[in-house]
């Protein structure tokens, strides 16, 4: 039996990320694309954590990571501070800047989420959730 999942779900990451990255753009929000969104919707669910937990969260490399942190840095959405329980340790936390955006992405979020599951009901959507959730542990289970 041919399979097509991961070229579908290759080409739906594609294309959703351009039409979110448009969508931040007719929106005025141009401080961030949708790449650095994920590191930043971490971040508002649980600032100032370190890298390695933002890696796991974000499933970015944390060679990746750290030049795309670079960038956030350098614009002004993070900050990089020592951690109080352990000097040698930093941890990434929101800059106000940042967390003035929180309310534009979440609508953004929004639209898209609504976008993506036009025509389905919400059983269908839950069990559409769950076989994605069952792929991503059978791609962890491969990577640990």
């Amino acid at each position: 039996m041919e399979t097509k999942g991961g070229f579908l779900i290759s080409r739906i990451k594609q294309m959703g990320t351009r039409i979110f990255d448009h969508m931040l753009a007719a929106s005025g929000i141009d401080s961030f694309n949708g790449a650095q969104g994920r590191i930043l919707y971490v971040l508002w669910q649980n600032d100032a954590i370190s890298i390695s937990s933002l890696s796991a969260q974000t499933s970015l490399a944390k060679t990746t990571l750290t030049a795309m942190l670079d960038r956030m840095e350098n614009i002004g959405l993070i900050v990089r501070k020592s951690d109080p329980k352990d000097r040698r340790n930093k941890l990434i936390a929101l800059t106000e800047k940042a967390k003035f955006l929180k309310n534009d992405y979440m609508n953004i979020s929004q639209k898209m989420n609504e976008l993506y599951y036009a025509g389905f009901t919400e059983p269908e959507i839950v069990q559409f959730e769950s076989y994605l959730q069952r792929i991503l542990n059978n791609l962890e289970k491969e990577q640990a």
